[in-house]
């Protein structure tokens, strides 16, 4: 058995095709319902009832344009297009649920920290610390040339931003407002004490504000981090801020190097490797039976989209498959893309164009973590994993919408729940203490964020 808990994120996106492209022609499936706010209430009604840590939700701020050369393939296929804000859904989810996380994905490459802070104090207040920031830094060219820049941030550029960003929130989350700022005494009038309201004064390199921060302190002031990103520089960004990492790796071998890597990074910052969660993305069909679920099996993949998964691997890659042969072999360049992508069928895992193209027609063809079986054997592999690699936990994909989460909280989650290896009930308090244990809702000695708190408030500020 495990000896720690598993962890379960719904993998989501405001969109029509997150990841499992063409299946949205399925008449089970309600991906077209993206648009209706009971789509999402519902969604989270659901998740609560299976007990889920939280709704990580995606994003991209461009369009998927490398494959062809144009959008005309993402359009048609709906690959992560049309894609609405995902920050917008949280607080009708929030009213509908007690305890389910919300991770929410914004990028640092192109807006400024001042007006994010504001919005994510926001979330965690009207979710009462219930909001996680998965930090992200855009990896498409359509999305630098959509807000006024003639080519992307180059890849290690775009890390340094970003952590000079992180360094701008933190300051405003952490030292802006003390604890008791708002004393709201209405016989003298004064609703917050000035004396405990400071500005930042932050001068970098790529941000300049004074301050203060818009927003009183939230219960967990800095939201849950969470970093998706496996290139060198993602491990190292991951290592230093991140209290969850999303990892893909082409192996479980792999996964396993890039925890340990992230692990150790993590101590040579000064802080305490338990302070991270671990976790990749895992796709599952599940059925009572062996004939149910390859009858699952050769439905989804008839009706798989291979130009959508095309489409959507140039963006992410940089790589356009439709201008190689199916005999050639893609050699690895240092794109501005998303390293881990590129790394793949270069670095790793080589095969040659059509080799590629016939891994991306089968449903596992994007991942290792696919599981097809009956509940015992989606449970077995699952706590195999978990065993084998320093896994914390899983990004659940759907097939279908909600069929596959709901199969999922059906089948899977009792087996898991037998074995001693999933909650059956929520621990009190934040999103934060849910991850880490009651009294953690702020962030730990170590962590950047509670560096600057401690340097700022060294004795206001307590769990």
């Amino acid at each position: 058995m495990s000896a720690k808990p598993i962890h379960l994120n719904a993998f989501e996106m405001n969109c029509v095709s997150h990841l499992s492209h063409g299946m949205w022609v399925h008449p089970d499936n309600n991906r077209h319902r993206y648009t209706d706010l009971t789509y999402w209430t519902e969604l989270a009604k659901l998740l609560e009832k299976g007990k889920f840590d939280a709704l990580f939700l995606a994003d991209v701020v461009g369009a998927y344009d490398t494959y062809k050369g144009g959008i005309e393939t993402s359009l048609r296929e709906a690959v992560q297009i049309p894609c609405n804000d995902p920050l917008l859904i949280v607080p009708p989810m929030a009213m509908v649920t007690e305890h389910l996380g919300f991770a929410v994905t914004f990028s640092t490459t192109y807006e400024h920290p001042y007006g994010h802070a504001r919005r994510m104090s926001t979330l965690d207040h009207l979710t009462r610390g219930r909001v996680g920031w998965n930090v992200v830094t855009s990896y498409l060219p359509s999305a630098a040339k959509n807000y006024g820049l003639d080519r992307m941030v180059p890849h290690d550029e775009r890390y340094e931003r970003a952590d000079e960003y992180m360094e701008v929130c933190y300051k405003l989350w952490e030292s802006s407002w003390e604890e008791g700022a708002v004393i709201r005494d209405t016989a003298s009038r004064v609703y917050t004490d000035p004396a405990k309201v400071h500005e930042i004064q932050h001068e970098g390199k790529y941000f300049r504000l004074p301050g203060p921060h818009l927003c009183e302190p939230s219960l967990q002031r800095t939201p849950v981090i969470y970093q998706a990103g496996s290139s060198v520089r993602g491990r190292a960004f991951a290592a230093k801020h991140a209290e969850c990492v999303f990892l893909g790796a082409p192996s479980v071998e792999a996964l396993k190097q890039f925890i340990a890597d992230i692990r150790s990074q993590a101590q040579a910052f000064g802080r305490q490797p338990e302070h991270i969660k671990m976790f990749t993305g895992l796709s599952v069909i599940v059925g009572r039976t062996e004939g149910e679920v390859r009858s699952k099996v050769e439905e989804y993949t008839r009706l798989r989209s291979v130009e959508g998964v095309l489409a959507h691997y140039g963006g992410s890659s940089g790589y356009d498959l439709s201008k190689y042969g199916p005999d050639d072999f893609l050699e690895y360049i240092d794109t501005d893309h998303g390293q881990t992508a590129a790394s793949r069928f270069t670095r790793h895992n080589r095969k040659n164009v059509g080799q590629i193209i016939e891994t991306f027609k089968t449903l596992g063809g994007q991942s290792p973590f696919f599981i097809a079986g009956t509940p015992g054997q989606v449970a077995d592999r699952i706590q195999q994993w978990v065993e084998t690699t320093d896994l914390d936990g899983f990004n659940l994909t759907q097939f279908l919408s909600p069929g596959t989460f709901e199969d999922f909280i059906e089948l899977v989650i009792p087996e898991l729940q037998s074995r001693g290896l999933y909650r059956t009930d929520y621990e009190e308090g934040t999103f934060r203490e849910r991850l880490f244990g009651k009294g953690s809702r702020l962030t730990p000695a170590g962590h950047p964020s509670a560096v600057i708190r401690e340097q700022a408030f060294p004795l206001s500020v307590q769990n």
